[in-house]
């Protein structure tokens, strides 16, 4: 049986979406905080029960029978993180899976500027002792970031934001696709895998220029100061740690750590990659 965790997430959920396409629902478990969000798979013959990153009791019998799980990582950082991602390590291993998945980065390093890259360069190297076949998928960055990162710029004509560097931004779709694939063709990658990534890396001023042309309005890249917009976002609300954290993506941006790409992820999907402008058409609605 295949277990993936957080399977009514953002990426879960369509990871499971497109397995069921390759496998039988009957080889399919999913491990899930809140069981009554996961009716839907029940009702497909997806086996549910309850898994919860902090709760190592419930993860044993979420991965009871599992031949491969997929640990999706958590959206915390630092010691947070790394206690659950062992957690998932340690119980999927316990549950005796041939194979531990990891949704990792393509960025992943110890000296990254951006908090959540050092826990994934730290769970990979756990994933290396702990003596079970392992595949950490070196996912690219998240192209849904890009509506974030635009702010009130269709209003305002200009997108303000620290000074930045080119990134590759790829598709939640995409991404869970190719874990399906890789989950379905078992012992496919064994480690790290290549880069996961849209075949080309973008800026923002890149962004800027694209918006313009769907909207046929002008919209201006304005680098604003390090501290000035961090200020801004905790003026709006944005608690000061979470503006820390998203000044550090900035940081680590225009140092080159998200400016890698490869073709393997289109050579998984046998298709070429969804490139932001499609993700931008949605955002602007001019698809």
């Amino acid at each position: 049986m295949i277990v993936i965790t957080g399977a009514t997430g953002r990426l879960g959920s369509q990871i499971v979406d497109r397995l069921l396409q390759r496998v039988p629902a009957g080889q399919v478990g999913v491990s899930v905080r809140d069981t009554d969000r996961a009716g839907d798979l029940a009702a497909r013959g997806v086996r549910v029960r309850r898994g919860d990153f902090t709760d190592p009791g419930s993860l044993a019998e979420a991965f009871e029978g599992a031949t491969q799980v997929l640990i999706i990582s958590t959206s915390q950082t630092g010691e947070a993180a790394l206690n659950q991602h062992v957690t998932a390590i340690e119980a999927a291993r316990d549950a005796g899976a041939r194979r531990i998945l990891y949704t990792s980065h393509q960025g992943a390093a110890e000296d990254s500027l951006f908090a959540p890259m050092p826990d994934h360069a730290t769970t990979e190297r756990y994933l290396e002792k702990t003596g079970t076949p392992f595949t950490a998928l070196r996912n690219g960055f998240y192209a849904d970031t890009v509506r974030l990162l635009l702010g009130q710029a269709l209003e305002t004509g200009e997108l303000v934001a620290p000074a930045d560097g080119p990134v590759s931004w790829t598709a939640h779709a995409d991404l869970a696709e190719a874990a399906a694939v890789i989950l379905a063709d078992e012992g496919r990658f064994d480690g790290r895998t290549p880069p996961l990534t849209a075949p080309v890396a973008l800026d923002l001023q890149d962004v800027a220029r694209i918006v313009t042309e769907l909207t046929g309005h002008t919209i201006s890249r304005v680098v604003a100061g390090d501290a000035e917009w961090a200020a801004t976002l905790v003026g709006r609300g944005v608690p000061e740690q979470q503006a820390d954290l998203l000044l550090g993506m900035f940081r680590a941006a225009r140092r080159g750590e998200f400016a890698t790409t490869g073709p393997e992820l289109e050579s998984l999907l046998r298709r070429p990659a969804t490139p932001l402008r499609s993700v931008l058409e949605d955002v602007t609605g001019r698809g």
